[in-house]
C-alpha cells in the first residue's frame, strides 16, 4: 500500500505511467546499495524502471553512488526528476586528505566518471545542486547536504532477506565466539582493537568469526587483488573466514556469542558511516559493541545501551562484562531488535520512499525535517 503522501500525487498521476530511470551500483543489482534500497522499494510498489541512459528522457531518475557523477549532474532533458541516493560520507572528508584529493582523478583514470572532476567534493556537491531529492543515511550527512539541496531524505537500509535466523540462546561455551560482517575491505578495522581481543586471549580461549567476500580488489575496485582470509589473520590468529551469503549470514551469525563493530574515529569517512550494521545485527537479536561513532552512539543511546566504546580502556571493559554474564548479553539482544523491528521495519522504510517521490513529484516536502530514527 502507498503511503498517504504518495496516494495523494497518484490521484492526479498515474505513477504506472512514469518512465523511471535507475543508475544502480551494478546491472546484476548485487549490491545492497541497490537490492537494500531503491531496486528494493520499485519492487514492492511494482515500479517499473529500466537502467538509465543520460541520451534519454525520463520522468523521475534515481542516481546512486554507483553512477557517474560528472554526467549525472548536467542532466537536463524535459522535466526530469532527479533523485540522488548518496550513502558513504565523502563530503565529510577533510580537504587535507590525500586520498580525498586524488579520488577525482583516479575515478577518471579507472573509467568510473567519464569527465575529469579533480575536485570530488565540488563534484558531489554539484550533483546534490542538481537533484530535486537527495536521500543519504545520517544526519550529520543530511544536515551538510541541505546545504546544496534543500529536498533531503534519511533513509536506512531495508531487511531484504538477511534475517532468516535470529538468536534466542545466549549462553557461552569453553570457546567464546565474536563475530563481524561486512566489506573485505573494511576487515582493518579490527587493529582498533587488535590489542584488546589479544589480551582477552591470554585470559581466555576466544575466536573472532568474519563474514566477507573473499577476495577484493583494493583500490577502486579494480587493482590490487588481495584475499580477506590472509588480512584477518595477520590482524588476528584466531580469526576464521566465511564467504558472504546472504541465505546463510543470519545463520553464522546468530550461532556466534556477540557481534563487535569497531571503527577507526579518526577516520572521518569511517566514523561518519550510518548505523546500518549495527541494525543488521538487532534484528537477529545479536548483542553487539561498536565504537562510538556518531551513528552508533546515538542508536545505543536510543535503545538505553552502555556499548559504544572511544578508548582501548572502554572496550577492555565492555567485554569483560558483557563476555561474563548470559543475562546481559540477553537483555541487549532483545533490547536491539525490539528497536530495530519498531524503527526499521520494511514498510516504514518503504514509507520514506514513498515520501521521497511525493516531494519530487509534488514539491511538497519539508525543509529541515528531521526523523525520530537515528542517525
Amino acid at each position: 500500500m502507498l503511503h498517504s503522501t504518495l496516494q495523494r500525487v497518484a490521484g492526479t498521476m498515474d505513477l504506472s505511467q512514469l518512465r523511471i530511470g535507475y543508475v544502480p551500483y551494478n546491472e546484476r543489482f548485487d549490491q545492497i546499495g541497490d537490492w537494500g534500497r531503491f531496486y528494493h522499494y520499485a519492487k514492492k510498489r511494482n515500479l517499473t524502471f529500466e537502467i538509465a541512459k543520460p541520451t534519454e528522457t525520463y520522468d523521475v531518475v534515481i542516481v546512486t553512488q554507483g553512477g557517474d557523477i560528472s554526467v549525472w549532474a548536467n542532466y537536463h532533458k524535459g522535466h526530469a526528476k532527479v533523485v540522488y541516493d548518496i550513502v558513504d560520507a565523502y563530503l565529510t572528508i577533510p580537504r587535507s586528505d590525500v586520498k580525498g584529493v586524488l579520488r577525482g582523478l583516479a575515478k577518471f583514470v579507472a573509467g568510473q566518471s567519464r569527465r575529469l572532476r579533480l575536485d570530488h567534493w565540488k563534484a558531489i556537491q554539484d550533483m546534490c545542486r542538481r537533484s530535486d531529492a537527495v536521500v543519504c543515511n545520517t544526519g550529520d550527512l543530511r544536515r551538510m547536504v541541505l546545504e546544496f539541496c534543500r529536498n533531503v531524505h534519511m533513509i536506512l537500509d531495508v531487511d531484504v532477506g538477511m534475517t532468516r535466523s535470529v538468536k534466542d540462546d545466549y549462553g557461552a561455551g569453553d570457546v567464546f565466539n565474536f563475530v563481524w560482517q561486512g566489506l573485505p575491505q573494511n576487515v582493518r578495522f579490527f587493529h582498533e582493537i587488535q590489542d584488546v581481543l589479544r589480551s582477552i586471549q591470554a585470559k581466555r580461549r576466544i575466536a573472532l568469526h568474519i563474514v566477507a567476500p573473499l577476495e577484493f580488489r583494493q583500490y577502486m575496485n579494480k587493482y590490487h587483488l588481495q584475499r580477506t582470509y590472509d588480512i584477518a589473520r595477520r590482524i588476528f590468529n584466531g580469526a576464521y573466514v566465511y564467504d558472504w551469503n546472504k541465505g546463510l549470514l543470519s545463520r553464522i551469525i546468530t550461532a556466534c556469542d556477540m557481534a563487535l563493530i569497531p571503527i577507526p574515529l579518526d577516520d572521518a569517512f569511517a566514523s561518519g558511516k550510518s548505523a546500518n550494521k549495527l541494525l543488521i545485527f538487532w534484528r537477529m537479536g545479536m548483542p553487539t559493541i561498536v565504537s562510538s561513532t556518531p551513528a552508533y552512539s546515538e542508536a545505543m543511546d536510543h535503545v538505553g545501551l552502555p556499548m559504544a566504546c572511544r578508548t582501548p580502556q572502554e572496550w577492555n571493559e565492555t567485554l569483560d562484562q558483557y563476555m561474563s554474564d548470559e543475562d546481559a548479553r540477553r537483555d541487549a539482544g532483545q533490547r536491539g531488535r525490539a528497536f530495530a523491528e519498531e524503527h526499521y521495519g520494511e514498510e516504514k522504510i518503504l514509507g520514506q520512499w514513498d515520501d521521497v517521490f511525493a516531494s519530487v513529484l509534488s514539491g511538497e516536502f519539508h525543509e529541515c525535517r528531521e526523523t525520530e530514527s537515528v542517525r
